[in-house]
């Protein structure tokens, strides 16, 4: 692991972390490796050999600049909900015929840009597909269209990130999938090139991608019985990883190609969009610990890091491995590690047992490189945290830190 302890010590790859947070001059911040970033792509490569396939990265999941360059040059598609994304992925240099528009309202504007640039656009709902026939017509230029549809199988996640069940927001419903054909076959600039679902975030039993699969691939015989020739299934959704450090056996990306390799036909381009499965574990959220304090039967450790740059257990109740970075030999105590925003909800972690901690001791909260920095907010006026990579033995800041004065900038003071 790119992570790992050496006499005490955390390491990033073949640095310290202490050393480097002792020369960032700002806290808190994340911190990535390079190294575990193209691990985890060439796992995907290797376990999709023979396939004809599409790794498309979920940019939502992070979308720090530098790493999508690297994604883009290492081959992998990308996945896209917003036109801020599509702009970003211009601009990280991926092949835009190997992405795909997501989204339950995406706006005209959006879908002007994704028809321009030839993307794949899901369909998402009777109006949505008004307002692709609407751009299409407009520009003069065909759509490449897949229609999302929900396979109702429960990936046993947290609701939240739960997307493909038959009552989700997502998704068509599912006996209206004839009108839809009528609309489409009628249509002369739209191209009906696949079929995709979304189950869901964190499906740690693969058996949960087979049974989408195959209840897909029925719509998909279905579809070409009708005359279509649907090239694309997109399986979405993406593979946990192990926040909880609990010595569970988390399925690979062999683990779950494997599981459905013997169902896909040989004219069917697979389409998988692992976001955090890819970058979840490139990264550390690095803080300082500002106190320790204790209230009624409660410990707590006060970081300077925060709900406001870390959100996911404030907003799932998500778990997240915390530990220090640096060799501790404080008392054992059960703590919760708060930040300092003016919430009660403003928590990293709960019931932690860790060694008491000196003020200023380094503290790391684990496997934050997906859905952490992307969902970081300016509440309480935080400034969203700078972003390092390390490279063997090198650290290079790819994102420097949000100032008060960026933020200002944004005013019109009258």
């Amino acid at each position: 692991m790119s992570f790992h302890y050496k006499n005490g010590y955390l390491y990033c790859e073949k640095l310290r972390v202490k050393d480097i947070q002792e020369q960032v001059p700002y806290s808190p911040f994340y911190l990535y490796s390079l190294a575990q970033l193209e691990a985890n792509y060439t796992a995907y490569q290797k376990a999709l050999d023979g396939i004809d396939s599409i790794i498309g990265y979920a940019i939502k999941a992070n979308n720090n600049l530098t790493l999508l360059k690297r994604l883009s040059a290492l081959g992998s598609g990308a996945v896209l909900v917003s036109g801020n994304e599509l702009q970003m992925s211009l601009a990280a240099g991926f092949d835009l015929k190997r992405t795909i528009l997501n989204g339950n309202g995406k706006t005209l504007e959006e879908l002007k840009l994704a028809v321009e640039h030839g993307v794949l656009i899901n369909i998402d709902s009777e109006f949505d597909l008004a307002h692709i026939q609407q751009t299409a017509k407009d520009l003069n230029e065909p759509a490449n269209v897949l229609i999302r549809i929900n396979p109702d199988v429960d990936p046993q996640v947290h609701p939240y990130v739960s997307t493909g069940m038959k009552n989700s927001k997502f998704g068509i419903r599912n006996e209206r999938l004839d009108w839809f054909l009528s609309e489409i076959r009628e249509d002369p600039l739209l191209n009906l090139v696949g079929v995709h679902c979304h189950l869901g975030s964190t499906i740690k039993k693969v058996r949960i991608f087979r049974d989408a699969t195959e209840i897909m691939l029925a719509f998909i015989r279905g579809i070409q019985a009708e005359g279509f020739s649907p090239r694309y299934l997109n399986i979405g959704g993406g593979l946990g990883i192990d926040y909880e450090r609990t010595g569970e056996e988390i399925p690979t990306p062999s683990d779950l190609i494997d599981s459905i390799r013997d169902l896909l036909p040989k004219e069917i381009t697979l389409i998988i969009e692992p976001g955090r499965s890819l970058v979840g574990n490139t990264s550390v959220f690095v803080n300082r610990v500002t106190g320790v304090k204790t209230n009624g039967s409660k410990h707590f450790i006060v970081t300077d890091g925060s709900m406001s740059e870390l959100i996911r257990p404030s907003l799932y109740d998500a778990y997240q491995h915390i530990q220090f970075i640096e060799p501790m030999d404080g008392t054992v105590e059960t703590y919760d590690i708060v930040g300092p925003v003016c919430e009660s909800a403003d928590f990293l972690g709960k019931a932690r047992a860790l060694p008491t901690p000196h003020e200023g001791a380094g503290l790391v909260v684990c496997d934050a490189g997906a859905y952490c920095h992307a969902m970081s907010s300016n509440y309480n006026l935080k400034m969203r945290p700078p972003e390092y990579l390390v490279d063997g033995d090198n650290v290079t800041c790819i994102r420097r830190v949000e100032t008060l004065d960026d933020y200002m900038r944004l005013f019109d003071v009258f």
